[in-house]
């Protein structure tokens, strides 16, 4: 029987970072970034109205002073100027406007002729893109978000559609999977951290909830904690920088199963990824690259899982508390994550499920341009509490011969367990 049904209609959006890297190393060429094609513009930039082509800073002033109207009652925005600004839109100023270079040629080139505030003016770029990320961050509802920014919950949501298209389209390059210089940095960081040899990455995966209408119900989006959700999964790095995703798959399949749907899956079982240069052991075996994943994975040579039993030995003991302290960057940048994006944690009412793939991926980027930025979250956006609470902890007991091989001797080879490892 299988896991999942079919749709019955349409077709079902998946954003997957190894389905593209697959699906890229299919054309015969690539494309330039520079050479993209872009929706025609009517007319030149200078032709613009003023309030689309220089920065425009009016828009923060009004914006504390409406919700400082609106909230008078609600939690303590910080004093401070600058980690008001984060408070609000998660990244500094320097970051905002970096976001907004990226996005700019788009919003200025297209224009829709409702995109106006309440004084009948175009919005500015700086605004649109303040809207998107006021509605991302805070998880708000589009006439809550409307109403701080003096604009309709319509404009509100035709703003978050075009910075959610461009972002998908223009920032990519800040979520890749890295070539080996820069994964060579990565293993050496992460033994640095954990003791592991050749650890590439921890992987964990996530649930979306939301609310459907009663005629897109089904049993292929209920999960097992009876939510209507869709799945997260994501790959990070040592500085909890994802790496690789896949979403757009229903909350009800097994994780395991999320695992063998992915392209990075694929990638891995062609020996197309965790394919670089092995470490030998003590005892002249191989140790090739890896990930590090929880229960809820299967062992295989390429994906470690911690050991089941009663009365570990002190090697395996050793071997699971280095692999928990690896594994845990997965769980915490999924919790920063919705911890940041708001929207992500909370439960989503009737979203079009075609679209929520990409606010998922736009979500990822703006999560990892913070990292690229250098830029920092205030204390306390990163959940106090597990990403998935609610849910059952998966155990997949799938062990492959390989893989525990491999896990052996990953074991054989660590350094006796220090107290400094958390």
């Amino acid at each position: 029987m299988a896991l999942v049904n079919k749709p019955k209609k349409g077709k079902r959006k998946i954003r997957d970072s190894g389905e593209r890297e697959i699906m890229d190393s299919r054309k015969a060429k690539t494309k330039d970034p520079s050479k993209v094609k872009r929706a025609k513009s009517n007319g030149s930039l200078a032709a613009l109205p003023a309030d689309l082509r220089g920065p425009d800073t009016e828009w923060w002033y009004a914006f504390l002073s409406k919700h400082a109207e609106l909230h008078k009652d609600a939690e303590s925005v910080p004093s401070d100027e600058e980690e008001a600004f984060r408070y609000f839109f998660r990244t500094s100023r320097r970051t905002f406007d970096y976001i907004c270079s990226i996005v700019r040629d788009d919003l200025i080139s297209r224009p829709p002729s409702g995109l106006i505030n309440i004084e009948g003016r175009l919005l500015s770029v700086e605004k649109q893109v303040a809207i998107a990320m006021r509605r991302l961050a805070s998880g708000d509802s589009q006439v809550s978000v409307g109403a701080a920014f003096g604009v309709g919950q319509s404009t509100v949501s035709q703003v978050t559609w075009r910075f959610i298209e461009s972002m998908e389209e223009r920032a990519r390059h800040h979520l890749v999977w890295p070539d080996q210089e820069r994964m060579e940095d990565i293993k050496a960081r992460l033994e640095a951290l954990s003791g592991l040899p050749n650890c590439c990455g921890a992987i964990d995966a996530t649930h979306i909830i939301m609310t459907l209408p009663a005629v897109e119900s089904s049993e292929d989006w209920c999960d097992p904690a009876k939510n209507y959700s869709m799945f997260l999964q994501g790959i990070v790095d040592d500085e909890m920088r994802f790496i690789d995703i896949v979403t757009g798959w229903p909350g009800s399949l097994p994780v395991s199963r999320l695992l063998k749907c992915s392209g990075f899956h694929k990638l891995c079982e062609a020996g197309k990824r965790l394919n670089g240069p092995v470490r030998v052991s003590g005892e002249d075996a191989e140790i090739r690259e890896f990930i590090v994943g929880d229960m809820c994975y299967p062992l295989l040579p390429w994906l470690m899982t911690p050991y089941e039993a009663e009365n570990l030995s002190a090697p395996m003991v050793n071997f699971n508390a280095r692999q928990k302290t690896a594994r845990m960057l997965g769980t915490r940048a999924l919790a920063r994550l919705k911890g940041s994006w708001r929207i992500l944690h909370k439960v989503m009412w009737r979203p079009d499920k075609n679209k929520l793939p990409s606010i998922i991926l736009v979500c990822c980027l703006l999560h990892n341009i913070i990292l690229d930025c250098k830029d920092e979250l205030l204390t306390g956006i990163q959940l106090p509490v597990h990403h998935d609470t609610g849910y059952k902890e998966e155990n997949c007991k799938q062990e492959n011969p390989s893989g525990k091989v491999m896990r052996e001797t990953v074991t054989g080879h660590l350094p006796t367990f220090e107290a400094v490892l958390n």
